[in-house]
């Protein structure tokens, strides 16, 4: 598969300040409880009964909300889910796909260590509530 280029969450901040779109890839829950200033949120799962299920619908979301020739920044809690989110989108044709490497929260090693600090932990713009035109059930309605 394709190298995902993975950024900073300054050097995403400054993409979206170019004309790129921030998708949060982030439960619904888990954006309404903070996310980058201006960024919509699309999930690659869903909560469920404790665990994680899979957001059958995240592709053809994407695809029918912003285009496959988007530039797109996706973003998560600490970059595992953004990455794979990443990987579908361009292994679905996107063109232009880039992933915030450390997420809302942080990038941690393997001992729970803060190895990068994430979005909100960086000190950079955010915002609370289900973001009116941006919460997932508004971007899902675009389809």
């Amino acid at each position: 598969m394709t190298d995902i280029k993975r950024v900073s969450p300054q050097e995403a901040l400054e993409l979206t300040k170019d004309g790129w779109t921030y998708v949060d890839v982030r439960t619904e829950q888990e954006f309404a409880d903070g996310h980058p200033a201006g960024s919509f949120n699309v999930p690659i799962a869903h909560a469920a009964g404790g665990s994680m299920a899979p957001n059958a619908d995240f592709l053809s979301v994407m695809e029918s909300a912003f285009g496959k020739e988007a530039k797109i920044v996706v973003g998560c809690k600490a970059g595992g889910r953004s990455l794979r989110a990443a990987q579908a989108l361009v292994g679905a044709g996107f063109a232009n796909v880039i992933d915030q490497r450390a997420g809302w929260d942080g990038a941690r090693d393997a001992f729970g260590q803060m190895g990068e600090p994430g979005w909100s932990r960086a000190g950079l713009p955010t915002e609370t509530g289900a973001a009116e035109g941006r919460a997932y059930a508004d971007v899902k309605a675009k389809r």
